[in-house]
């Protein structure tokens, strides 16, 4: 029988919950399965997917929440963990423990995380509950309640520090900014069926990076320029490429745009009936692949924080860097080329997402990711990605990080919804957002 990751950390979850009648006299009780900190990060992941949050936005969710637990991690272990403060130059030092004996770290850490990825989402309260339940298993674990009591004082300083940070990333005046104005031009981006929906983040690049110095440090090269009267031409080669491709997939090219479509809200119509299903999105996807990863080679609560951490932040940066190019470029979809001058009727594998198509997203932000995740866990791990399980998408085997990133960028291309270029030039770009981070950060000494 085959079981997702997610499978994994529900029994985790209860073997630590159904042995705690065994331990209520262990005054040394901790909460520091690797595992339960997964759990953790799915509870924020499962938020994020049921309340429509786009991608770029999840990013940021996944971003400050991590840091949190990441930021307890470091000041309960020193030696081997550096703060990030001063790394991210405009993260402050954040405040020390004032009982280190009075504070079980990684109780401290979830609690942390869960309370800034409450404060980051909707609707209210949404991650309260498991912040209950958190408090709740250490006790039945037998915690000392002083403990329990100085664990979640601790959190909810650094929690509340992260949050006045998170305050000043201009996120909040990005939620009043201009409206988007669709330019008509040949060769520019308009909106796409079936939603036909105005363009989502025009302003994200305004939106402060953690490590690069500006959201256009590590822009795309610039793409084909748009002639579709030149058939010998690079775009009227890659616009021929995008719909000969879509027209004779292989079951293989279409698992592959299925298992990394990683749409959050795909508008299904029959008919006059029209109604939504939800999936991960691709910083949600990654998430989960950093847990997988995690398990996969047995690393203890403390790395398994920080490689999320790492990650979170490269996805949090690779998207301002990629939303900078995409809306500089204004380039237009496949989809609109080929039902303008080719086939009226032509539509994608996948559903086309309402922003400009060049450079991809998530080639972009796969290809950041991978060199960080290879940077904490290696190039030469292979694992089963079982995330797309609960979807009804069956597993791919992973050799590496870099080949996943490089066949999420493809599967763009099987999709129908990106060319070439928007795969390989956001590789390129992703590949100098991620390298970047990993020459910057120090997490792990």
């Amino acid at each position: 029988m085959k079981h997702s990751f997610y499978s994994w950390l529900t029994i985790s979850s209860l073997a630590l919950v159904s042995i705690s009648s065994c331990k209520q006299e262990d005054k040394s009780a901790t909460l520091n399965d690797p595992l339960l900190f997964c759990s953790t990060v799915k509870k924020l992941n499962d938020v994020v997917l049921e309340n429509n949050f786009p991608p770029m936005i999840a990013s940021r969710n996944y971003a400050y929440a991590t840091i949190a637990a990441y930021e307890v991690v470091a000041a309960g272990d020193p030696t081997h963990f550096q703060s990030l403060a001063g790394q991210i130059k405009h993260l402050p030092a954040l405040p020390k423990p004032a009982n280190a004996g009075e504070i079980d770290y990684p109780l401290a850490a979830m609690l942390a995380f869960t309370k800034v990825g409450n404060a980051v989402t909707f609707p209210e309260g949404s991650m309260m509950g498991y912040f209950d339940e958190l408090l709740h298993m250490a006790d039945s674990l037998g915690m000392p309640s002083g403990k329990i009591k100085g664990s979640r004082a601790f959190a909810d300083t650094i929690a509340a520090s992260i949050m006045e940070w998170s305050k000043k990333d201009n996120y909040a005046q990005t939620r009043s900014a201009t409206r988007y104005t669709v330019n008509t031009d040949s060769g520019r981006w308009v909106p796409t069926p079936p939603m036909y929906a105005q363009a989502i983040e025009p302003h994200w690049s305004e939106i402060r990076p953690m490590v690069l110095d500006s959201a256009s440090m590590c822009r795309a090269e610039m793409p084909p320029a748009y002639n579709m009267q030149d058939k010998n031409g690079a775009f009227y080669k890659a616009v021929m490429e995008v719909k000969q491709i879509g027209d004779s997939l292989s079951d293989e090219q279409k698992h592959i745009a299925d298992f990394w479509d990683d749409n959050p809200f795909k508008m299904n119509v029959s008919g006059h009936v029209m109604f939504a299903t939800k999936k991960f999105s691709p910083p949600g996807h990654w998430m989960n692949i950093v847990g997988i990863a995690a398990k996969t080679i047995g690393a203890d609560f403390n790395t398994t924080v920080a490689a999320y951490a790492k990650t979170a932040i490269t996805l949090f940066d690779g998207f301002i860097s990629c939303w900078e190019s995409k809306y500089m470029y204004n380039y237009i979809r496949p989809e609109t080329v080929i039902n303008q001058q080719i086939d009226a009727s032509w539509r994608p594998y996948i559903q086309t997402p309402p922003f400009p198509s060049f450079p991809s997203g998530h080639a972009t932000v796969s290809a950041a990711a991978a060199e960080t995740m290879t940077s904490v866990f290696g190039n030469e791990l292979r694992f089963t990605d079982t995330s797309q399980l609960e979807f009804g998408i069956s597993s791919r085997e992973i050799t590496s990080f870099r080949n996943a990133s490089a066949e999420a960028a493809m599967s763009r291309l099987y999709g129908g919804i990106h060319f070439r270029f928007d795969n390989e030039l956001g590789i390129s770009s992703g590949k100098k957002v991620g390298e970047l981070i990993v020459s910057k950060l120090t997490l792990k000494k």
